[in-house]
């Protein structure tokens, strides 16, 4: 059985140390796919492929290399986060059930506590508790609101004691389907305009199921919409990219460009593709 985890590390501008996680991974057998950094979000994404085992390790080596050398002490970025290893989801692929994908994710929130004590909060699948469902709960208040957040009872981590740990914060740790990250960014610097899209965009809001979408400042010029794709069938991105062009248009505003992090399924880019070419997929 193949399990992916798609690691969100809280550095993107030391080369060296995504450098250092890739050879974590590779040293325990686990595949990386992909790759991809960025400097404004100050944040890596890793893509990376394994049986159990190989998945599993992966996840402690790369716990204990953002430990090591990423301090959310002196952190910056425009991206959320609760911790230098931030979240951490399992995706069963090629037969693999999510019954082990939620096992594999209680499994690494332990060993990484044991080896490296950094506290998990466990969400999607994985989650112990309802209202830990959604990795945007979770990350709700980041790092410097660890301290207030566990000193509340119900929301104590679920893997670790209500010490954080001093640099690397915490992780949320997952499990889930496929889902596609996919930003669009737009020509002004409007971030209340952005965050306006955004909450027209998501499924909370009454927007798109299945979508999840945050606004963020890119620079004096542009704004993003970050978005997470959780069902692409369901939700095909063309979809998303015309109704944030269209309502983005509605505020005299264009579309920049597009970018996709990580990987996506071949049939999510072949919907799309036929789309835009007006073939049949």
């Amino acid at each position: 059985m193949t399990f992916e985890i798609v690691p969100n590390l809280s550095e993107g501008r030391n080369e060296a140390t995504i450098d250092a996680a890739v050879a974590s991974v590779l040293a325990t057998g686990a595949r990386v796919l992909h790759r991809t950094s960025d400097a404004i979000h100050n944040r890596s994404v890793l893509t990376i492929a394994g049986d159990e085992r190989e998945v599993l390790d992966a996840a402690i080596a790369l716990a204990g290399v953002a430990a090591q050398r990423i301090d959310l002490r002196r952190h910056q970025g425009v991206h959320p986060r609760i911790g230098a290893l931030d979240v951490l989801p399992f995706v069963p692929l090629d037969g693999a059930t999510m019954e082990r994908a939620v096992h594999l994710a209680h499994q690494a929130g332990t060993a990484i506590w044991e080896r490296w004590r950094i506290p998990s909060f466990f969400y999607g699948e994985a989650a112990l508790a309802p209202g830990r469902r959604l990795l945007a709960e979770v990350r709700r208040g980041g790092f410097e609101g660890l301290d207030a957040r566990f000193g509340r009872a119900d929301w104590a981590p679920d893997v670790g004691d209500v010490a954080k740990h001093e640099g690397a914060g915490a992780i949320a740790i997952g499990a889930r389907e496929i889902l596609v990250a996919f930003n669009v960014v737009l020509e002004s610097g409007d971030l209340a305009l952005a965050k306006a899209i955004a909450g027209q965009l998501r499924e909370g809001g009454g927007g798109l199921t299945t979508l999840r979408a945050l606004g963020l400042a890119l620079g004096p010029h542009r704004v993003q919409i970050s978005l997470n794709v959780t069902c692409y069938a369901a939700t095909p991105l063309y979809r998303v990219l015309e109704v944030v062009r269209l309502l983005a248009a509605e505020r005299g505003v264009a579309v920049a460009n597009g970018e996709l992090i990580g990987c996506l399924p071949l049939e999510a880019a072949a919907v799309t593709a036929s789309y835009y070419l007006g073939i049949a997929p």
